[in-house]
């Protein structure tokens, strides 16, 4: 793997309470300098980043990082990410549903959100972060089984604002009972080349870090 193809692997993010318009900018010149797959930014930077980058791709997060807002108001995040111009969304799912054994309606939130994006944005990817940190094994077994029958396009790990970041563990749970039948997005506390290259080598298909442009220098 070069320089180049290891760039594509990582979505450069600022998620912080206090990103600033600067911050923003300055994380938008370094996806074009290091050419990351992405700039993923909260929800009111969408349209400002698509107006800084032309190829990259612009994501964003909704329900962000409790995921428990109701279905609509997450239907409608949605909807106003993809009119500003978001090429991803990486929406937070509702664990505390999902934990109380409401599997069906927890199911029915995930399809809704993604017939809405695809209805609205064919070529638009969904992730849902299922917060691994808050999980058994058994638990990131069946959460991963409900996101892959919801037609999503990626299981995510972690929002990196949970109890802890992803796991190599993580990975090879999801991996056990899903395969290669959806992707895979690792994030919370990847920091480094060596942790970027293992997740690789586990197999995720993406890794979202504030540490992009360190892991490609280390590199």
């Amino acid at each position: 793997m070069d320089k180049q193809a290891l760039a594509k692997y990582l979505d450069l993010a600022n998620h912080h309470p206090d990103a600033t318009e600067k911050d923003i900018r300055d994380l938008c010149q370094k996806v074009k300098k290091y050419g990351f797959h992405s700039a993923f930014v909260n929800p009111c930077y969408v349209s400002l980043v698509k107006q800084l980058i032309d190829k990259a791709v612009v994501g964003t997060v909704v329900a962000f990082p409790l995921g428990q807002e109701t279905k609509d108001i997450k239907v409608l995040q949605a909807i106003t990410a993809l009119s500003k111009g978001a090429d991803e969304l990486d929406v937070s799912a509702n664990i505390g549903l999902f934990k109380a054994g409401q599997q069906k309606l927890f199911l029915e939130e995930l399809e809704t959100i993604v017939g809405v994006v695809k209805d609205k944005k064919p070529k638009a990817l969904v992730k849902f972060i299922i917060e691994t940190g808050l999980l058994n094994e058994n638990e990131i077994k069946e959460i991963s089984q409900l996101v892959l029958k919801s037609g999503a396009d990626f299981i995510k790990t972690s929002s990196g604002l949970g109890p802890r970041g992803a796991s190599l563990q993580d990975v090879k749970i999801i991996k056990s009972v899903v395969g290669d039948k959806i992707k895979i997005k690792a994030a919370g506390g990847i920091d480094t080349l060596e942790e970027a290259l293992d997740f690789i080598k586990e197999g995720v298909d993406r890794i979202g870090t504030s540490k992009a442009d360190k892991i490609v220098d280390e590199y």
